[in-house]
């Protein structure tokens, strides 16, 4: 009985702290020398999905996205660009099947993504806010 009530309890913490958890913050960034300085959630969704590959100053934009099952690439998905992670891989495998483009470049993790940005100048990548340093800048959070 005493195991029954403490499984179910710990079950019910685990439960009220997962949203906590997975609540982090999304930063969309960019390398410090492009010349944006906000972008829309719809701007970030047609690059993301190789709708639009130039910004409107005509300089040509290159997404960076993380490995699948990364904690920030589900959330980004999720609350950025409003599809879950196996929509993308859909939506991805018949563009490319069709031959009308390819995913963006993907990095490991938030430290990877950071430093391609960082050395690319027409990089667009996400990372949870907290790892946002000087060497890039935000363009967009949610």
């Amino acid at each position: 009985m005493v195991r029954k009530t403490t499984t179910n309890l710990l079950t019910l913490l685990c439960l009220a702290l997962a949203p906590l958890v997975s609540a982090a913050e999304i930063a969309v960034i960019t390398n410090p020398q492009l010349p944006v300085t906000s972008m829309s959630r719809e701007e970030i969704y047609r690059i993301y999905l190789g709708k639009t590959k130039f910004l409107p100053s005509g300089v040509k934009i290159t997404p960076v996205d993380q490995r699948p099952g990364a904690s920030a690439r589900a959330q980004f998905y999720a609350n950025v660009i409003r599809k879950s992670e196996t929509e993308m891989k859909s939506y991805w495998s018949r563009v490319i099947f069709t031959g009308q483009g390819q995913p963006p470049v993907q990095e490991s993790d938030d430290q990877a993504v950071k430093e391609y940005v960082a050395k690319n100048p027409n990089a667009l990548g996400y990372i949870d806010r907290s790892a946002v340093d000087d060497s890039v800048k935000i363009v967009y959070s949610q």
